[in-house]
């Protein structure tokens, strides 16, 4: 038994899978009367379990061979199956560096597993001083890494994650969803060096495919297995496996949507800087900025007023809204009403 097959939940290595229609047959030509589906109708058929031709989409794009690349209903899917195929219930943790997403911290819930916060430093960086003592913890199973950091912005230093990688007995999850605004390597060249790491990067965000829901996770074979053991069937829709294929098909526009998209934070940034009731702009790797301003509360509601919505993150970083770089217009509009608001 491998140190994968070790760090699994003894049932979902003793687990059988359901085996679909789709996957005893693959073929895509004959008469089906296996499946129990329709024989009308455009959208009668099942769509492929292991969505194949959109994974060798995939691993044209990123140099990532198929059989290292899993795709989940968005990435909370995969969040919430590294719980299920990781973590015994009501046992074993996972480690979590606030403030960052909070579906690692509602996942751990749904699946009672109890979750260490480490805090980050005053830079929004991995305190490793914090987190080095847990690293030996045989109950500590996961440990998530958002990297840019959601909602500071930042990337975390790769020399913290890659310490944490190499001394972690469990799985550590890497979540690049915000990378491609970056400028920076992705992790994902890392796995073939590292068989106890994951990581997840999506659709949602440079792609600008938030309403297809498509996930993707990159990591060994050993591992990628049991989440295609414990997945649903079929958890990625004909149509949105179509739409992904077609942005696939020629990513250029992508390219300069993501240049234009970082040209305007960098000028969001400078002009919010300007405004008197903005007192902080941190620097981003994302597509949003992290802005702390005078009375979080009030600014966000006279902005709501103006149908104009970002994020109150105020609870997680004291006086602080997040908002997401948008057209030049939508921002030139942002800026003109924090403009007009008095405090």
């Amino acid at each position: 038994m491998n140190r994968t097959d070790n760090l699994v939940r003894p049932n979902v290595r003793a687990l059988v899978p359901y085996s679909c229609a789709r996957d005893e047959y693959e073929g895509k030509e004959g008469i089906f009367l296996d499946a129990n589906e329709s024989p009308f109708g455009p959208l009668n058929r099942y769509p492929d379990p292991r969505q194949r031709e959109l994974r060798a989409s995939i691993s044209n794009l990123k140099g990532i061979a198929e059989e290292n690349i899993f795709l989940g209903n968005g990435s909370d899917e995969v969040i919430d199956l590294c719980y299920r195929i990781f973590c015994k219930p009501g046992t074993d943790r996972a480690v979590i560096f606030p403030p960052t997403y909070g579906m690692y911290q509602v996942s751990a819930a749904v699946n009672d597993v109890g979750l260490i916060k480490v805090p980050l430093d005053e830079n929004f960086d991995i305190d490793l001083s914090g987190v080095t003592p847990l690293l030996e913890d045989e109950r500590i199973k996961l440990i998530f890494i958002c990297s840019p950091n959601n909602p500071t912005g930042n990337c975390m230093d790769t020399g913290r994650i890659e310490f944490i990688i190499r001394n972690f007995r469990g799985i550590v999850v890497l979540d690049e969803a915000y990378a491609d605004f970056s400028g920076r390597p992705s992790f994902v060249e890392k796995i073939a060096q590292y068989d106890n790491l994951i990581v997840m990067q999506t659709f949602s965000k440079a792609l600008g495919m938030a309403a297809a829901r498509v996930g993707m996770a990159f990591a060994s074979p050993e591992i990628l297995k049991y989440f295609f053991r414990m997945k649903p069937p079929y958890n990625i829709s004909l149509l949105n496996q179509q739409a992904a294929m077609e942005r696939l098909k020629d990513i250029r526009p992508v390219a300069v949507q993501t240049d234009t998209l970082i040209a305007e934070r960098k000028r969001l940034a400078e002009k919010l800087e300007m405004i008197p009731l903005v007192e902080k702009v941190w620097p981003s790797d994302a597509n949003f900025l992290l802005v702390r301003v005078k009375d979080a509360d009030k600014v966000y509601n006279e902005l709501i007023a103006k149908n104009i919505i970002i994020r109150n993150r105020s609870r997680e970083v004291s006086g602080c809204l997040r908002i997401t770089t948008g057209t030049r217009s939508e921002n030139d509009r942002l800026l003109s009403e924090l403009n007009n608001i008095s405090i």
